[in-house]
């Protein structure tokens, strides 16, 4: 199964930002984007791919030690940015570091159960708002996310996450998410 390690934040928080996006879809060359949905938006700690089901005791077991070593902390959804012209996100502050260390905890979680774990890039703590489906300028959308600032909320849960992909080939159809397990953090 295909499978990612989140820590996905409250359904308040989520609706702030999905208000403070909702004037994003008016802009230039925004049906020209391919935006997620508010109830699919997280913070991705590690990215796991497929995984045999004889592998998830020992994963879930590892992953249950990571969410007891690091405290549950106060993030707030904040801001926005893009990794070039491909992907906009919006961002986080408040407690980043513990959040930083509970993705590279839960990383080494996955890689001592034997699961390649793709970590050539430093973790960011983002949300993918949209991908670009083509030529598109995503500066206008990370400089109209610049001045968002949410609610403060407490992140205080590990979950790991199976991502069921699209089969019927139907264009515009979205992978579902199904939380397989979910930790407190430091309980």
């Amino acid at each position: 199964m295909r499978l990612f390690v989140a820590v996905i934040p409250p359904s308040s928080a989520l609706a702030e930002l999905a208000d403070a996006a909702a004037d994003l879809h008016g802009l230039p060359d925004a049906g020209r984007l391919r935006w997620s949905a508010p109830d699919t938006w997280h913070f991705t700690l590690a990215f796991l791919g497929e995984v045999g089901e004889d592998l998830l005791p020992e994963l879930t077991e590892r992953l249950g030690r990571a969410a007891h070593r690091h405290p549950a902390h106060e993030l707030r959804l904040a801001g926005g940015g893009r990794f070039g012209d491909r992907v906009l996100w919006a961002g986080a502050e408040g407690d980043v570091g513990t959040l930083g260390a509970l993705a590279r905890s839960a990383a080494a979680g996955a890689r001592r159960t034997g699961i390649d774990v793709d970590e050539s890039r430093p973790f960011h703590a983002h949300l993918t708002l949209a991908r670009a489906t083509g030529r598109v300028s995503l500066r206008p959308y990370a400089e109209a996310l610049a001045d968002f600032r949410g609610t403060p909320f407490p992140a205080g849960r590990l979950e790991l996450v199976r991502s069921r992909l699209p089969g019927s080939g139907t264009p515009g159809e979205r992978p579902r998410y199904e939380t397989v397990r979910a930790w407190e953090l430091g309980t």
